[in-house]
């Protein structure tokens, strides 16, 4: 495969999760429209809400929410990141932030649970402690499929340098960052840390993100992102909700990494 059109959704959910259903759904199949055989969706795009109710809202996994999505893939025929659902383990008081990926068959081909928490306490602006309410998953996600090698991470991961390393290092040709990055962050590093971990790891970077303020009050930055390998946005999201889409051009990922192969001179492993 030389390329491909693949595409991010911004929306603004809310914990109506017909509503953010139905909204996901449109934008799906806007995008499939518009030709892309790769859709991801935002971090937690079905349902966003206080705390305290997160795990009388979470979904069982599998459950009726993946066999929905599964379902809208294999009718459009295109491979869909379905950014985050929090997932209700039983026994467990916490939830997972859990991203899934489905093929064009429908069938679910990746699993990747949120390893980096977002815990911050500023006196008198912010508090926010996903550790609360949420579990932290313990492993890298890296999948083949005849599109392209993805790897797979969620928001707050994009602060840690040394999981993207690693996915490439399995492999990872696009990387996807659903997300829900609050405003003040967002302004100041969102696209910052995106071309960058674009351009070290010389990988195509799909970053959707939720807009707006959420029903818990936080307010997310939107601005969602289509990386090159160079580090240069090839699609760029306006101040709403909406689908940007952009070629993911493989041969030019493997020209950038051929005559600037720094890939091939690591030399601390993470």
């Amino acid at each position: 495969m030389k390329g491909f059109l693949a595409a991010a959704v911004q929306v603004c959910a809310t914990s109506d999760k017909e509503a953010n259903r139905a909204t996901a759904e449109a934008f799906v199949r806007e995008a499939a429209a518009r030709g892309a055989r790769l859709v991801v969706l935002p971090e937690v795009f079905l349902w966003r809400g206080p705390r305290e109710e997160e795990r009388r809202s979470a979904e069982v996994i599998p459950g009726p929410v993946t066999a929905w999505l599964g379902g809208l893939a294999k009718e459009l025929n295109l491979y869909l990141v379905a950014g985050s659902v929090l997932e209700r383990i039983e026994g467990q008081v916490r939830v997972f932030n859990t991203c899934t990926m489905f093929d064009p068959s429908g069938q679910m081909i990746a699993l990747y649970r949120k390893i980096h928490l977002f815990d911050v306490e500023i006196e008198g602006h912010v508090s926010i402690r996903e550790s609360a309410s949420r579990a932290p998953g313990d492993a890298p996600v890296v999948v083949r499929t005849p599109l392209a090698t993805f790897g797979l991470s969620i928001c707050y991961d994009l602060r840690f340098p040394e999981l993207y390393r690693r996915l490439v290092k399995q492999g990872a040709e696009v990387i996807c960052v659903p997300a829900a990055f609050t405003f003040p962050t967002g302004a100041a590093h969102w696209e910052i840390l995106l071309r960058a971990r674009a351009i070290e790891n010389q990988t195509y970077v799909i970053a959707p993100d939720q807009i707006g303020r959420s029903p818990a009050g936080v307010h997310d930055f939107g601005h969602s992102l289509i990386v090159d390998p160079w580090g240069t946005p090839v699609a760029r999201a306006s101040n709403g909700e909406g689908v940007i889409v952009a070629e993911i051009d493989l041969e030019y990922l493997r020209r950038v990494r051929r005559e600037l192969p720094c890939l091939q001179h690591v030399k601390l492993e993470p």
